[in-house]
């Protein structure tokens, strides 16, 4: 199983182009990746739609966005996109595929840099710590970047921005978080955006 996260900036007033073009090419025949979430972005660099697809292969994945590279107007709404940034990303072995759903009003994403050979400690602290954390706000998905610099990024839902700084703030008071062991092997550059679903969005 292979994630892919899209991050297309959009001219000013572009957000109902592009969510518009991504929802008919993710329901077009052919397609071969499942929406899962398309978001824009309220907090972080503005102007932006983040959208997590899924495919059963890397091989699917390629084809598909191969398709995307060479269409001269990418999501029927070429005129919108000012720039398109694919990832590729894997999930960490623990961690099971998200259910679409309501599950919060605001979501935030969150990657991380690795230090060398920071993977297979990092996915081992996650899982022993995300129990406790889990209890407190649910995750609903981490992955591993396959391409480009060595990270992961992870989806968090909220009720909402206050729900978002509480229950954050709760963790690290109960000491059920950051996970032990896993700081040591970020670089310290990080990045988080708070998002919010759009009306196309399967995970709300």
């Amino acid at each position: 199983m292979r994630y892919e996260i899209l991050t297309l900036t959009v001219r000013l007033g572009g957000v109902g182009a592009a969510v518009a073009g991504i929802d008919a090419f993710s329901k077009a025949p052919g397609t071969r990746g499942r929406l899962l979430g398309c978001w824009t972005a309220e907090v972080g660099t503005l102007n932006r739609v983040v959208v997590l697809r899924v495919f059963e292969s890397e091989s699917d994945l390629h084809a598909d966005r191969m398709s995307i590279f060479s269409a001269p107007d990418p999501f029927g709404a070429g005129e919108a996109i000012v720039e398109m940034e694919f990832e590729t990303h894997a999930p960490f072995p623990w961690c099971p595929p998200p259910s679409p759903g309501a599950h919060g009003r605001v979501w935030e994403m969150r990657t991380y840099r690795l230090k060398h050979g920071g993977l297979a400690p990092t996915i081992d602290a996650w899982e022993k710590a995300m129990a406790k954390r889990g209890a407190v706000s649910p995750l609903a998905l981490v992955t591993h970047a396959l391409d480009g610099v060595p990270r992961f990024t992870h989806f968090w839902p909220y009720a909402s921005f206050d729900d978002r700084f509480e229950k954050r703030s709760r963790a690290v008071a109960e000491g059920v978080w950051p996970p032990v062991g896993g700081p040591q092997w970020l670089t310290g550059d990080m990045v988080s955006t708070l998002l919010v679903p759009t009306s196309i969005s399967p995970l709300a």
